[in-house]
């Protein structure tokens, strides 16, 4: 934790004119959340907060408050992600061994609207427009690694569980949802996540990784916080001018091998009771989780099929109007707080199905499906689900994470090979799969 006692945060955002596609600006250790060419790369740790158990958000909201409260912000940009930001990653887990953090970035370069901007954040009165360019200059002229992989590069082996002990636990799982035991409230749905490590005989690139996820993953959220990156589908939450938006996903067909059938899609999952159960537990979940925050919700009375490269998977997107307290909205960490965790990554009920995983599952799962994203000094922010990623535990190795909706009906079979589809992002951006 980075101690920041009577120190006064001052920040700086310009317009840029000509910046690089934020992509091309990726280094090794860059912060990263980027959708479709627009969002923010972080470069240097101004500050940073690293916090463990169950008070995490509560924790962080006041290092947070307590850093912008006397801020001097001068903002000539005034755009969603514009002024002082602060990435995070929260782990999935209250009892986890990993630390959750907030990183205030030195420089931010952003792209949103059409428009680019540079932010400088310092604790001394040294901000300029000049300097902050020809800082950016100076950290886009360090080159980022060239090592590219080869399948032959890389040795995947199993985490935590082998596929048959993982088998066997969604088994488990099954029969303790159609056999619940007496005296407690029943288990409706289940998630249940695995692991897997990749070796690479070379280091492995982080920018590299996280360009390639931007490329084939275009309406992923993609993110890199630390040694955590990945890109997530799932909008946990939006916070922009007292309205809250997520993208609830719960519900997936593979890709791979598909039928060259437009209609197909829909079909396995529209007209599926299995995939349409485990999506309205996630949306029920969200909404009665959200609903105290919220003076107005909107939620839609069906869901639609997002198409992404290598699954598809029933998507809702809900909004809520925030409802003030007094002269103030609910804050972005106090909103992460009471909708982490969702039924689309733990189940439901909540208490019930947490309870299942930690009994179950035999998995540390660190920041995988833990809020992931950004927040800004006026209660707005973007956090998605940390899905679809990677820890970067050495040079050379690489933990991946997924993991499935376990309903009634599921087939421990078939969830093992939806597990490999949603690896199969991560294992692209790695150079593992073509």
């Amino acid at each position: 934790m980075t101690s920041t006692l009577g120190l006064v945060l001052r920040s700086l955002t310009v317009p840029l004119a000509d910046a690089p596609s934020l992509d091309a600006a990726l280094r090794e250790d860059s912060l990263c959340w980027v959708l479709r060419d627009e969002g923010m790369v972080g470069f240097g740790a101004l500050s940073e907060f690293s916090v463990r158990g169950p008070e995490r958000f509560t924790q962080a909201h006041h290092w947070w408050a307590t850093l912008t409260a006397d801020a001097v912000i001068e903002d000539r940009v005034n755009l969603h992600g514009t002024g002082p930001i602060a990435f995070g990653s929260f782990t999935f887990s209250k009892v986890s061994e990993h630390d959750s953090r907030l990183i205030v970035p030195r420089l931010v370069l952003g792209l949103r609207e059409g428009s680019a901007w540079l932010t400088m954040n310092s604790f001394q009165d040294d901000l300029s427009e000049e300097r902050a360019k020809a800082e950016l200059t100076e950290q886009l002229a360090t080159p980022t690694s060239e090592q590219t992989h080869a399948l032959a590069d890389f040795e995947l082996t199993t985490g935590s569980l082998s596929e048959a002990e993982w088998m066997a636990v969604v088994a488990a799982g099954v029969a303790a949802i159609n056999a619940p035991t007496a005296g407690s409230r029943a288990v409706q749905k289940l998630v249940l996540a695995r692991d897997i490590v990749a070796r690479s005989a070379e280091p492995i690139s982080r920018a590299k990784v996280l360009g390639q996820l931007i490329s084939r993953y275009r309406e992923c959220w993609t993110y890199g916080v630390g040694n955590f990156v990945g890109a997530t589908p799932e909008m946990l939450v939006e916070i922009q001018s007292g309205v809250a938006r997520a993208r609830v996903l719960a519900g997936t067909v593979d890709r791979a091998g598909a039928p060259e059938d437009q209609d197909y899609p829909r079909r396995m999952l529209m007209n599926s009771e299995k995939q349409r159960e485990e999506h309205e537990f996630a949306v029920k979940s969200l909404v009665r989780e959200l609903a105290p925050f919220a003076a107005d919700l909107s939620v839609p009375r069906e869901p639609f099929v997002l198409e992404l490269p290598n699954v598809w998977h029933l998507a809702s997107d809900v909004s809520a109007e925030l409802a003030s307290s007094g002269d103030h909205l609910p804050g972005t960490l106090a909103l992460l707080e009471a909708l982490h965790p969702t039924a689309a990554v733990c189940g439901t009920p909540r208490l019930e199905a947490g309870a299942l995983i930690r009994e179950l599952e035999h998995l540390e799962r660190g920041p995988y499906a833990g809020p992931v994203g950004w927040l800004d000094a006026h209660g707005n922010g973007e956090w998605g689900i940390g899905l679809r990623g990677a820890v970067l535990e050495t040079a050379h190795t690489a933990r991946l994470y997924a993991g499935c909706g376990i309903v009634g009906a599921s087939d421990p079979a078939s969830e093992l090979a939806e597990t490999w589809a949603k690896f199969r992002p991560m294992l692209q951006a790695l150079g593992v799969q073509a």
